[in-house]
């Protein structure tokens, strides 16, 4: 795919909930190579339009395509093998589980071992370089015997990162990836999606604008399900209709 080429599209993308219309004909254009942040006030439908994205929502209306495949209401498992992997805005790790262990299960799952239930130690060691690699790309290498729930927040969001590079994504989406976390830990994960954009897309869901401005390449800003305005962040955040709904706290 040439960097010049969508790697995902939206057309006219809408879902409803009870008769409410939480996002309204969205059109989203996704190239290749880039990161793209999506942004704006609470209840703008930033979460659910990523849902509807993986496959964890069923649009109403429209089509959502993926490297050249329309996924249009596909299970998130059948998105996932077109390269996609996400996070989530709530770390959903197993608390005795290693941060080794983790990213080897992530690495199973993309074999044909997956479905196998029962597995000994010696089928697991063949993924545990390659889990201490993944480790090491997000600076956890050094923690790779210890639980995840003796992991401070910010080293289990950049767990969660590693399982989801496990998956080999060519389509990367980051639900609020500095949510919840202090200066230090932002700009370290900030560093860290700067490092592994390379050869992937990045999608993102993102409040804090210092982050948006450093990493995407676009910005969506959205504001009651549709979408106000696209562009540069430096042009962006210069947008009157983006300072009036969203943006002037941040950018004052």
């Amino acid at each position: 795919m040439k960097q010049s080429q969508a790697i995902l599209v939206t057309r006219h993308l809408s879902k409803d909930f009870r008769g409410f219309r939480a996002i309204n004909a969205v059109s989203l254009r996704v190239v290749a190579g880039t990161v793209h942040a999506l942004v704006g006030p609470n209840g703008a439908g930033k979460t659910t339009l990523f849902n509807l994205l993986t496959g964890f929502l069923k649009p109403t209306e429209g089509h959502v395509v993926v490297a050249g495949h329309d996924v249009t209401g596909h299970s998130p498992e059948r998105i996932a093998r077109l390269g996609v992997a996400r996070s989530f805005q709530v770390t959903s790790l197993f608390p005795k589980v290693t941060a080794r262990e983790h990213v080897e299960l992530a690495l199973q799952s993309g074999t044909g071992l997956g479905r196998i239930f029962w597995r000994t130690d010696r089928l697991m060691r063949r993924f545990s370089d390659r889990a201490v690699e993944l480790l090491d790309e997000v600076g956890l290498a050094r923690l790779a015997e210890r639980p995840a729930e003796s992991l401070p927040y910010g080293q289990k969001r950049a767990l969660e990162l590693a399982i989801a590079l496990a998956l080999n994504p060519k389509l990367l989406l980051l639900d609020e990836p500095t949510a919840g976390m202090g200066l230090e830990d932002v700009d370290r994960t900030t560093a860290l999606i700067a490092r592994v954009r390379a050869g992937r897309t990045v999608v993102m869901v993102e409040h804090n604008m210092s982050v948006v401005g450093s990493l995407a390449d676009t910005v969506t800003v959205l504001q009651r399900g549709e979408v106000l305005v696209e562009g540069p962040y430096e042009e962006v955040k210069a947008e009157p209709r983006v300072i009036e709904a969203y943006l002037g706290a941040h950018v004052a």
